[in-house]
């Protein structure tokens, strides 16, 4: 098993509602398969503990933790809680974020800008501020963040972009920071993904059939005209979490279908 004997961190690992699998289940589940002893954490214990209960449900090992991210002594709260019970964490996987309520500069609310940004920026900094020294006294551990192909690629909304981007930034400064440590730290830059998140929200919002903004969202990416799913980022994951990737630091993965490949 690849992340055999590892213990790991999963933020935003409940389930939205939806006909698919989110991200943050799928990577849970995914390292779950390969070994590795997970803590869920989602600021909905319902969601996160219905995550451990499909882990557990397959013979994997997990435990539901309910925390907003956006608040410093939940972070370190949580940081604290499961170093005791398992004592060590040896990943980090920082998947939270929303681009619901963003704008285009001129028509953007300054209290929803501060909003998104603490949620899809400062919330990876406090996780990553409080795991980082159980991680250096160990010389050894994986920071992964999911950002968004959004980072690279232009858009008519201004903060999820710019949040994104920031997280590719602080990414790399990670991975130059802590490489002396032994600690990696790597982004995903997820593209078009038929997930909940992606899929029911826009159905709502613009009041049409879901397999409308599928297939709008489909016709987009280079790749088979086909999105990719919540499995895909976690396979990026995994491969990113295990010693395979032992030699990869600061990397941006596009998992995109060769969405960005369009910009180049």
């Amino acid at each position: 098993m690849r992340l055999a004997n590892k213990t790991a961190i999963v933020i935003g690992a409940g389930q939205q509602p939806g006909e698919t699998l989110g991200n943050g289940r799928a990577v849970a589940v995914r390292f779950a398969q390969e070994g590795c002893q997970v803590i869920c954490v989602d600021r909905d214990m319902e969601r996160a503990q219905g995550t451990v209960d499909e882990i557990v449900k397959s013979g994997g090992v997990a435990e539901a933790m309910a925390v907003d991210v956006t608040e410093e002594a939940a972070c370190e709260g949580c940081v604290g809680a499961v170093h005791a019970k398992l004592g060590r964490i040896d990943i980090l996987h920082n998947n939270v974020g929303r681009s619901q309520g963003d704008r285009g500069t001129a028509e953007m609310d300054a209290d929803m800008w501060d909003e998104l940004m603490t949620l899809n920026l400062k919330s990876m900094f406090l996780m990553s501020k409080h795991v980082l020294p159980i991680m250096r006294e160990q010389r050894s551990g994986v920071i992964i963040n999911v950002s968004s192909t959004s980072s690279k690629a232009a858009r008519q909304t201004v903060t999820y972009k710019t949040s994104k981007g920031a997280v590719n930034t602080f990414t790399e400064h990670l991975a130059f920071e802590n490489a002396a440590y032994g600690i990696r730290a790597n982004a995903i830059l997820p593209g078009l993904m038929d997930t909940p998140m992606a899929i029911e929200r826009r159905a709502r919002e613009q009041g049409v059939d879901r397999d409308e903004v599928r297939a709008g969202r489909n016709a987009q990416v280079p790749l088979g005209n086909q999105m990719g799913d919540a499995w895909d980022v976690a396979n990026a994951a995994l491969f990113l979490a295990s010693d395979e990737a032992r030699y990869v630091t600061g990397v941006l993965l596009p998992v995109d279908g060769g969405l960005l490949t369009k910009i180049g």
